[in-house]
């Protein structure tokens, strides 16, 4: 005798729930703290004029950017010691990409007034983008990659000019190669664009909040961290008009 099969229930799940541990109302805010994130700045209360807002959020999301990019640096350099140069070029292109992301929301402190300022700069201590922890990373993790990198280039027999005379058969190196100076390029215009805003808003001939003159950061745009990429550039010019003659 046949029995009647039982009817399937459907089960329906509340997608309008969250399931990850954690505070906050949804699974978006618990994955991404946002109850923590959106705590990080003065409340209006506390705030010694509105525009704190502005500096908080572009220096605090700065340091975001700066703790991916060179993470990404770090994590290309322990690639690029083991032999994997795609994977290292994957990630340097990333970093360079957080350092224009850093460099152009710097747009936003120059929408602060120069006198209005003041009152902010009251309330910040010492407090210096020199003490940036970002800055610091920067200044960590871009050596190792540069030694990583010539390691690479002596490993094929090569030396930096020849990288670029013999590129063709060397493409992934030169692509490093270009990938460390789009980098240290970066650096570069992100400290260019730093002291701009830096002198329009306070001016290039007073003293930092930790007693820094200014114009100490007009003098670091003119720091590489690869030296021996950028006079390649001369050895290049040099040889070619060597060749010509």
């Amino acid at each position: 005798m046949l029995r009647p099969r039982p009817v399937a229930t459907e089960t329906h799940e509340d997608f309008s729930e969250p399931i990850l541990p954690g505070k906050g109302a949804s699974d978006y805010e618990r994955y991404l703290r946002t109850d923590e994130l959106l705590a990080l700045q003065k409340s209006p209360d506390e705030r010694a004029h509105p525009d704190e807002l502005l500096f908080q959020t572009v220096h605090q999301s700065s340091e975001l950017w700066l703790k991916l990019g060179t993470s990404e640096v770090a994590r290309a350099t322990v690639h690029l010691r083991a032999g994997e140069h795609a994977a290292a070029l994957r990630l340097l292109r990333r970093a360079a990409l957080c350092l224009q992301f850093v460099t152009a929301q710097l747009d936003m402190l120059e929408q602060m007034s120069p006198w209005e300022y003041q009152t902010v700069r009251r309330v910040l201590g010492h407090g210096s983008g020199f003490d940036s922890p970002g800055f610091r990373e920067v200044r960590r993790v871009t050596p190792p990659l540069g030694e990583a990198f010539d390691a690479a280039v002596g490993a094929a027999g090569l030396d930096v000019v020849e990288v670029y005379v013999h590129g063709r058969e060397h493409e992934e190196l030169y692509q490093l190669a270009e990938a460390l100076v789009e980098w240290d390029e970066r650096i570069t215009m992100w400290r260019i664009r730093h002291y701009k805003v830096v002198a329009r808003i306070i001016g290039d001939q007073v003293v930092g909040t930790q007693g820094t003159p200014v114009e100490v950061l007009g003098k670091m745009i003119h720091h590489n961290f690869f030296p021996a990429l950028w006079r390649a550039r001369n050895q290049l010019t040099a040889r070619a008009k060597e060749e010509e003659d």
